[in-house]
């Protein structure tokens, strides 16, 4: 019986939506969504890297957050444009695996960068005086070292089960990217296994993540609270809403996305959850973090006047 079963090593992705008079319209809106994100986040990138002032911890951290971001956007958007003007909507297994992995490893990243940008505010607030020689630029390229590696070498656990699936029942995925959940639910071999690993380490990673950001404010909120002089408690904050504001939207989508594993009637609920996360976010992360900073907008003034 297993032998006369036909091995699926295509896939159909449906997008967003069958109505063929929003495919323009929508290819349109999200190719000028793409252009916007690339120029935001490798804009910044390039702002940090000629501008001798941005060259310290907290910029040397968000440049490598707006590569993630970068890379999250270009892991999925470019596929989707393609299906937004085209008939054929196939991808192969091992596009689809590497679509995956490629957003996997920027989202789980991602997830260990806010943590080292918070632990870089709590240094900077808490123990300004030993700012300089706790953020040294050898620790600062230890903690991004860490987050990278962990951020892909992650992912890789759940590449390598997904060759332990096979797919024979249908070969549509009902969604704009290869999306780890769906495939499981195509799958003909049971992923159970898969979908406990899933959840196992998305509630562990997610969790541990959050929970850190969260006490390195704490730490933060007191001693800005502490402060005396108004002036400094202001500017404190201000280094700190924009990062705040990133980590809301980054994590109040990640956990309905994968600690919450929606079905049924909820799965067009999902999709705009993962629409958000894979898309908008970074989209506005290099805006969140450069239309109040005033170093950003001093910085981007002296690359103009050269």
């Amino acid at each position: 019986m297993v032998a006369n079963k036909t091995l699926v090593t295509e896939f159909v992705l449906t997008g967003l939506t069958d109505l063929p008079r929003l495919q323009v319209p929508l290819f349109l809106v999200f190719l000028v969504i793409y252009l916007t994100t690339m120029v935001g986040n490798l804009g910044l990138i390039f702002l940090i890297w000629k501008d001798p002032h941005l060259h310290t911890p907290m910029y040397l951290f968000l440049g490598s957050l707006a590569f993630a971001d970068a890379c999250s956007s270009s892991s999925v958007t470019p596929k989707m444009l393609m299906n937004f003007l085209s008939m054929n909507h196939m991808i192969s297994l091992f596009e689809c695996i590497s679509q995956f992995y490629i957003f996997a490893s920027s989202a789980n990243t991602e997830c260990f960068l806010l943590v080292v940008m918070a632990y870089d505010r709590y240094v900077a607030i808490c123990n300004p005086l030993l700012y300089p020689v706790v953020m040294s630029n050898i620790f600062c390229t230890q903690l991004l070292g860490v987050s990278y590696i962990i951020g892909f070498l992650h992912p890789l656990m759940h590449v390598g089960l997904l060759f332990r699936l096979t797919f024979c029942k249908s070969n549509v995925i009902h969604y704009f990217y290869c999306e780890i959940l769906q495939l499981f639910k195509i799958s003909c071999t049971d992923p159970r296994v898969n979908m406990l690993l899933v959840f196992i380490f998305s509630v562990f990673i997610q969790s541990f993540t959050f929970m850190s950001i969260i006490i390195s404010y704490c730490y933060v909120f007191f001693a800005i609270w502490k402060m005396k002089c108004e002036k400094g408690r202001s500017k404190a904050f201000s280094t700190c809403s924009a990062h705040l504001l990133s980590v809301s939207l980054f994590y109040g989508t990640l956990f309905f996305m994968y600690v919450h594993l929606g079905s049924g009637p909820a799965e067009n609920q999902d999709k705009l959850y993962s629409l958000f996360y894979t898309i908008i976010i970074p989209l506005l992360n290099p805006f969140i973090y450069s239309l109040r900073n005033k170093e950003v907008i001093g910085a981007l003034r002296r690359i103009m006047n050269k």
